[in-house]
């Protein structure tokens, strides 16, 4: 099997080389120059190790997968009306809730977001939300593929 690597900064997709596929911890898409993995495998795991129960992480992956279009519309509709304080809980949630689950590029891009929410700066984190809209479905695809369609 290969895995897709999507790096839409630098150009390069496509599948891993089997010395680059996930191996225990490593990342499952090739990192992108510079960038954090879309997703880290360990996050998970290390959630199912807290909670004594893989099956409880992959049912968390499950239900961020299912409320992606929920938290994406909070937050896109909080930044349409300009309502700074339910931007910021919509987008906290995202980055709390993507980390969790390790999905490691969009907790970083929500960190971005969230730093502009707080300075008052709606109208530039509402120009990233295509940016928002697009790592949030990548990493809901790799959720899916990686931990709910298959079970370890």
């Amino acid at each position: 099997m290969s895995l897709l690597a999507a790096c839409p900064d630098d150009g390069k997709t496509g599948p891993l080389p089997a010395a680059e596929a996930p191996v225990g911890g490593a990342p499952l898409t090739a990192p992108c120059s510079g960038a954090a993995p879309l997703v880290d495998p360990a996050a998970l795991q290390d959630l199912g190790e807290q909670l004594n129960s893989a099956a409880v992480a992959r049912g968390f992956a499950r239900d961020y997968a299912q409320m992606w279009d929920q938290r994406y519309d909070a937050l896109a509709t909080a930044l349409d009306r300009r309502d700074q304080a339910a931007a910021l809980d919509a987008v906290l949630s995202l980055k709390t809730s993507s980390s969790m689950v390790g999905g490691l590029r969009l907790a970083e891009l929500a960190a971005d977001l969230e730093e502009a929410i707080r300075s008052g700066r709606l109208a530039e984190a509402a120009s990233r939300l295509d940016d928002v809209a697009a790592r949030g479905s990548e990493t809901v695809d790799e959720l899916q593929f990686s931990y709910i369609l298959w079970e370890r």
